[in-house]
């Protein structure tokens, strides 16, 4: 554990296993130098148990990093539950994990991520205070997929703005890889801005009711990668900007809502190399956790988290700055950013 990779001074990773029901999950929580840490559930047929812990880890420290940077008074925490979300649910495992979250006695807080929807939330509250996301309650907000699409959208005309000197993306082809909740999201917003999409998912039913309302052209999953386009936007799983698919891409630009998408930090800096502009996923995703800790405040509020936001953009807008300025890769200025967040908050300085 303590020489693993992805460790990075870790407060806690907790193994939870159920054998009635099934569970076998991992919450991870990297910090709570902000305030209690908070990041989604995953559900996920994982190859083997390295490779669920391998995703923990990076998930929650890209959480810290994440509410760090959209100021909010949260840590990083993730939660990832091995199984095929297809098959595998079922009341008794959400409730085990319900009480896997409470035994962490508030330190973490959960929320729907990949393979987890609304409806298990309201099954894993049953067992927990600690959970949010919901579509009940007196500061219930639903999925919050949706603020995360807008906050997606909002960072891409913040990278066209820097490479093409306008924020308008009319007749801009936008590669989308993954039209789930949030892709499909971001593609409509994109698609209303006159954006010419090309889009790729293994969810075949999801690319023809997305491409039914965009137009846009549908793709085989690994062609993705090799689009001319103007941007690549990553919006379903990590680790897919890698030494396999670097040197195919043709576009200036990489901004979408998956986590982790470098699979290894180096990756920023071949980036840049390429004369590709990055867009550092725990900022231009941010807007989902925003939503959630407005919730976890107990008193939500639509305003608050518009303002926060639109805070959280012109932060990504200063990181992309920084880094054209300063000729660095934008996920290093964005890491010095957020590390510096959380020590300022371990020692008590001011922001």
């Amino acid at each position: 554990m303590f020489d693993h990779p992805s460790f990075d001074a870790h407060e806690g990773a907790h193994a939870f296993h159920d054998a009635e029901s099934g569970l076998k999950c991992i919450i991870a929580v990297h910090s709570t130098a902000l305030g209690p840490a908070a990041g989604g559930c995953r559900m996920w047929n994982y190859a083997s148990g390295d490779a669920m812990l391998t995703d923990a880890l990076r998930l929650s420290q890209g959480m810290s990093f994440k509410n760090a940077m959209a100021d909010l008074p949260l840590g990083g925490g993730k939660s990832v539950i091995w199984g095929d979300p297809r098959q595998d649910k079922s009341e008794a495992l959400f409730r085990a994990f319900g009480r896997a979250v409470e035994s962490l006695n508030g330190s973490y807080y959960t929320a729907e991520d990949v393979g987890i929807d609304t409806s298990d939330m309201a099954l894993v509250r049953k067992e927990t205070r600690y959970v949010a996301g919901l579509d009940e309650g007196a500061a219930a907000s639903g999925d919050p997929s949706p603020v995360t699409a807008m906050g997606v959208y909002l960072g891409i005309k913040e990278v066209a703005k820097r490479l093409y000197g306008s924020d308008d993306l009319s007749d801009r082809i936008i590669a989308v890889q993954g039209v789930g909740s949030v892709g499909g999201h971001v593609c409509e917003h994109l698609a209303r801005d006159g954006a010419k999409l090309v889009i790729s998912d293994i969810d075949e039913e999801a690319l023809k009711a997305v491409s039914a309302v965009t137009g846009a052209t549908i793709v085989p999953p690994d062609d993705i990668y090799d689009v001319d386009a103007d941007i690549f936007s990553p919006c379903a799983l990590g680790a897919v900007i890698n030494e396999k698919t670097l040197g195919r891409l043709r576009v200036k630009g990489v901004a979408g809502a998956a986590n982790n998408q470098l699979i290894v930090p180096e990756m920023g800096e071949f980036l840049r190399r390429q004369g590709i502009l990055y867009a550092p996923d725990y900022v231009i995703n941010g807007g989902g956790i925003i939503n959630v800790a407005a919730e976890i405040s107990g008193n939500y509020s639509r305003e608050w988290v518009d303002g926060k936001l639109n805070r959280l953009i012109e932060t990504l807008g200063q990181v992309l700055d920084e880094a054209l300025s300063t000729d660095q890769p934008a996920n290093a200025v964005a890491d010095r950013i957020a590390r510096t967040r959380i020590a300022e908050a371990k020692t008590g300085a001011p922001k």
